[in-house]
Formats: C-alpha cells, structure tokens, sequence
C-alpha cells in the first residue's frame, strides 16, 4: 500500500501481530487488551481509530510510543523496535502523545514556558529552544497568548496547549487520545482545526483515537476495534457505508451520514456515500 502523501510504501509506524493483558485481580486470569493486532501509519497520513469502551483503542495508542511494549508480536517506529531501551528517546522524538485531559499535561505557568519544557529538557540550545516554540505556538494558533497562564485558557485552548507542547519535540506523527472528549462543540472544532493545518502546513501524521464520527470522517483511513482486534479498515466512506455492521459493534454513523440515510428511508432519492454536509446539499440542490 502506498504512501498517502507519495511517500515510499514502507509505513513508518508498523505494529505487527501484538498482543497485550494487563495484570488481572488477585489471583485471576490477565485481561487481554489487544490480540494479535495488525496496524500501521504511514508519513503525513490521517488515521482515525473508533470503537467502544474496552475494545483496545487506548491501550493501542500507548504502544504507538512506548508507554507500554508488546508482550507478543512488534511495534516499530521509523524502523526502530520499541522494545529496545536503546531507542526509547528516540522513538518518544518521532511520536507524539496528546491525553484527553491537557491539565494533566500542562507543567508551567506561562504558555511559552510550557512549550519549551520538552525541548529544554533534551539539552537543545536556547536558540533552537526558542525557534521551536515559536514555530509549534504558530502552528496552533497560540502565539497571541504565549503570555497567559495556562489556567486561564479555554478547553480548547488548553489541548491546543498541549499539542504545542508536543509538536516543540518535532514528532513526525502525533498520536491524539481522545482529546476533544472534554471539550465542548467549540473546543472540539478548534482541535479538529488544528490537527487539519498540521497536516496540511507541516505533514505532521495524525492518529486520532476518537468516539466521535464526525471526528473520523475527516480521515484518510478509518480503524475499527472491538474485543482487542481490528474488526474493520478502510476510508470513512467504506467504513461508514456498513451502517449495519457498526451498528452491532455499538457505533454510531456521522450525523450528515445519518441524516442522508433517514432522508433516504423517507423516499427522497438522496445517493449513497455521502459523507459531508457539503455533498448532501448539493445533492438535495440537483434534486431541486
């Protein structure tokens, strides 16, 4: 499979065949989190991963980076086995990690002073610290607060906030887990915005652990979990074509996708594949 953005078709993160448990209650069995999963990411690209509580979405994420290891199968990134301690740090340069909850990320009390926290930490000379934070501030949109305590931001500020923090290391990819799940309509727009323009601007590659659809349906490829497996893959209009399917695995469909499917069961002649608010008022338009 190619590259989405005509890179070579060697994905940069592959995860292969990985299995996972987290120790279970005194004296019972392990709980199996992840079973023999397959995954991949490829430079600049999109992907969005949905399921239902417990299907295995998070702790997927976390082995993205290394925050937990494989206990069978592989996890590479950029070539680099996660299981080497070797390659921790250097593996942790190459991806990213937003949290759904920013306070949890936040470290400093200025907006600038969080941002370089990273790169300070990796011994970088001030001057490459301070073009780092100017270039992750100006990516988020953020540079007019840099000023601000942290504590006096937005949600959405906030987890913009912690996308700079982020994005000062210089990952390739971020690896987002849920971060609009706290944030309400206008937080989550900002975010998704974001995570847009660094695609588009920086080709930063984007894994986006999300339980809402209309999140999803801005992806390259969309990743359905449930029991610890990869259940279903493929672009958001495959994926959100199979309403019935994602029904019983307890998913929703986008509301725009939704919204055509009623109007469809209601007789009016509105296509299939729609995916987008724009595609379905031109497509109520040429009925029109």
């Amino acid at each position: 499979m190619a590259s989405r953005r005509g890179e070579p078709s060697e994905p940069y993160i592959l995860v292969r065949d990985v299995t996972y448990r987290y120790p279970g209650p005194p004296g019972g069995e392990p709980v199996l989190a992840l079973d023999r999963v397959g995954f991949r990411v490829y430079r600049g690209e999109f992907v969005a991963v949905l399921g239902r509580n417990g299907s295995g979405k998070s702790t997927l994420a976390r082995l993205l980076n290394a925050l937990l290891l494989p206990q069978e199968g592989e996890v590479r990134v950029d070539g680099l086995d996660t299981r080497d301690p070797a390659n921790l740090w250097a593996i942790r340069d190459r991806v990213g990690m937003v949290f759904q909850n920013p306070d949890n990320q936040i470290v400093a009390a200025v907006v600038e002073e969080d941002v370089a926290f990273g790169p300070e930490n990796q011994g970088l000379p001030p001057e490459e610290i301070r073009q780092r934070v100017e270039e992750a501030l100006a990516a988020v949109g953020l540079t007019p607060l840099r000023d601000r305590p942290p504590h006096l931001l937005s949600g959405g500020q906030k987890q913009r906030l912690a996308i700079a923090g982020a994005l000062a290391l210089t990952p390739a990819c971020l690896v987002l887990d849920e971060p609009t799940a706290m944030l309400d309509p206008r937080g989550r727009a900002e975010v998704m915005a974001t995570v847009t323009r660094l695609r588009q601007e920086a080709g930063v590659a984007v894994v986006l652990i999300t339980h809402f659809m209309d999140e999803a349906a801005q992806a390259d490829r969309v990743v359905v979990m449930d029991r610890g497996r990869v259940v279903l893959e493929g672009s958001p209009r495959e994926i959100f074509a199979q309403a019935d399917r994602l029904r019983a695995l307890h998913l929703d469909l986008p509301p725009v996708v939704a919204l055509a499917a009623e109007l469809r069961a209601a007789g009016v002649p509105v296509p299939p594949g729609i995916l987008t608010l724009d595609e379905l008022v031109e497509a109520l338009c040429r009925l029109s």
